[in-house]
C-alpha cells in the first residue's frame, strides 16, 4: 500500500494577482470589491495590497455570488453585509436560548 503524506501550506496572505487567480476573477473586478468596502487590503496601493482570512473568504464568496447569481458588486456587498448580520442575529439567538 502506497504511503500518502498531507501536504499543507499555510498562506498568510494573498498578493492581488494571487487573489485574482484564487477567485478566478480579473484585477478590475477585485479593485471594485476593494472600492465597494467587500473587502479591505492591507498596503497603500494595489501593487503592495495584501488579503488576508476574512477578506479572502469574502472575495470568494462574493465570487460565487456574482458567477452563479449574476449579481453586481454593489448587490454582492449588500448581500454579504446582509448574511453577516444574520449570522450574528443567529449566534446570540443560539445564546439566548441556551440561557
Amino acid at each position: 500500500m502506497k504511503k500518502t503524506t498531507i501536504k499543507s501550506d499555510v498562506v498568510d496572505a494573498l498578493s492581488l494577482p494571487d487573489l485574482c487567480r484564487f477567485c478566478q476573477a480579473d484585477e478590475t473586478w477585485v479593485i471594485e470589491l476593494v472600492e465597494h468596502g467587500v473587502i479591505d487590503p492591507m498596503g497603500s496601493n494595489s501593487g503592495d495590497w495584501r488579503f488576508i482570512g476574512a477578506s479572502i473568504s469574502r472575495a470568494k464568496k462574493a465570487r460565487r455570488l456574482n458567477r452563479d447569481l449574476g449579481i453586481n458588486t454593489a448587490g454582492v456587498a449588500l448581500v454579504l453585509d446582509l448574511l453577516e448580520e444574520r449570522d450574528a442575529m443567529m449566534r446570540r439567538l443560539a445564546r439566548l436560548e441556551a440561557i
